[in-house]
């Protein structure tokens, strides 16, 4: 029973959360073997300048392109 949880920043319309879910969960299918119905995918959208690597955050990233 796979429990897959995407954390993803903040930024991509229903659209492309909605293609990214259905990839994932048809990833999941044909890899584990698991039944469509036992698979669990989690998206968590994370604010840009909650967001850190290299103690800098995407928003503050973003604002120096």
């Amino acid at each position: 029973m796979p429990l897959i949880d995407i954390s993803i920043a903040k930024g991509r319309d229903s659209r492309q959360l909605r293609d990214l879910i259905a990839g994932v969960h048809r990833v999941a299918e044909e890899t584990t073997g698991a039944a469509a119905e036992n698979i669990t995918v989690i998206v968590r959208e994370v604010e840009k300048d909650l967001w850190s690597r290299t103690n800098t955050t995407i928003g503050e990233r973003e604002a120096t392109k």
